[in-house]
């Protein structure tokens, strides 16, 4: 009876009402539906003329793409119901549809905007622009997703007078409660989404993680692939690969190489000033290699050592192996030609024995020898003499 009551008031609202109510919404659909054209045509020339200088032009071309026309319409309608002069009830639920319409308008908006922000962030940071989308950018669009949507639910329920207190408690602790249950898994899993946006190693790297070396071959959401040196395959958790330091050889832009020679500690000064010039000359005389020192580093009893340090220019190990076989190769022959030598001299320890100390010692061993013989074994049924 309450609803035919109503019923029967909205009939009888003037008609001239209604029809002013009707073109209201009619103006309001077509300037909304013009000024939608309008502003995405002028954002898509601003995204069109720099891309790579104007991203937020580019993304929010593509959110306004997003815009529903159910949205529009019933924003339109919802409008033209202000001119009327409706009852209470009714005046509450046209709010509970304003909030329910431009709340769904705007978290489409977010929607959208967040899957172009994540599509753009990975296609901008990946090698290969056109490779399908990483697992990593999936799970971090499903999960900002989830609580836009889950967010806008609990505001509805709320603006529809439904006490949400309780829903949103039990939430708590149900999370709480599948947290504490896969507490491990969902530590791989965010050690994923670190990874991806961190970037600390890519697929094709070459890393050493606790004492495993080798190449990326896939992260995953849980586990991280890598194609160690030896051959076989070491499959390692993704916060356990976190937790450890991770050397990643394929980001190093040079080697640094340092090495010590030692030389006889009567080399000639004169000999010993002009090895550092020498030195420089041949590891400069070396492709894609930088000089940097060679100095007299200590003068000791036992030798003259000297220090010499450059850098490889080209990260590849095998470079680095070439170029210091080179290097020794040369100084062995630069060594050969000067006539000096890297080899310790030999030490030779003397004791003075005094001469009853000595007499005693003869004895003693006389008499171990003369033991020795009698253990010896008899050959041919004789004794040794």
């Amino acid at each position: 009876m309450k609803f035919l009551h109503q019923f029967t008031f909205v009939r009888t609202i003037e008609l001239e009402n209604w029809l002013t109510a009707i073109a209201v919404a009619v103006g309001a659909f077509l300037l909304m539906h013009a000024a939608i054209r309008w502003s995405r045509r002028r954002i898509a020339r601003l995204a069109d003329a720099g891309k790579a200088d104007r991203p937020y032009a580019e993304i929010l071309a593509a959110t306004l793409g997003r815009t529903s026309m159910l949205a529009v319409t019933l924003t339109a309608l919802l409008i033209g119901l202000t001119v009327l002069d409706l009852p209470a009830p009714w005046d509450l639920r046209v709010r509970h549809l304003w909030f329910i319409t431009l709340g769904a308008q705007l978290a489409l908006y977010i929607d959208h905007a967040l899957s172009v922000t994540a599509k753009r962030y990975f296609r901008t940071h990946a090698k290969d622009p056109e490779a399908p989308a990483t697992v990593a950018h999936t799970l971090l669009s499903w999960a900002m997703k989830t609580v836009l949507w889950t967010v806008f639910l609990l505001a509805v329920l709320a603006n529809l007078g439904i006490n949400i207190s309780a829903f949103v408690a039990s939430l708590g602790i149900g999370g709480i409660a599948v947290a504490l249950a896969v507490q491990n898994i969902l530590g791989d899993l965010f050690a994923s989404l670190s990874i991806a946006v961190d970037k600390p190693f890519e697929v094709g790297d070459a890393i050493v993680v606790n004492g495993v070396s080798g190449s990326v071959e896939k992260v995953g959401l849980k586990t991280t692939r890598i194609r160690a040196d030896s051959g076989e395959q070491v499959v390692i958790a993704n916060a356990d690969l976190l937790k450890n330091t991770v050397r990643n050889y394929k980001r190093m832009a040079n080697r640094r190489v340092a090495f010590s020679l030692s030389f006889d500690p009567a080399t000639p000064v004169a000999t010993a000033r002009e090895l550092p010039a020498r030195l420089k000359e041949i590891v400069e005389r070396q492709e894609s290699v930088r000089f940097d020192r060679a100095h007299l580093k200590a003068v000791t009893q036992d030798a003259l050592e000297f220090e010499v340090v450059y850098f490889v220019l080209v990260p590849a190990y095998g470079v680095f192996m070439n170029t210091q076989q080179q290097v020794l190769l040369d100084t062995l022959e630069l060594m050969e030609e000067l006539g000096v030598g890297n080899v310790r001299p030999v030490q030779r320890v003397s004791v003075d024995v005094p001469r009853g100390l000595r007499a005693v010692a003869t004895s003693e061993q006389a008499d171990g020898e003369d033991e020795a013989l009698r253990r010896a074994p008899r050959l041919g049924g004789t004794r040794p003499a």
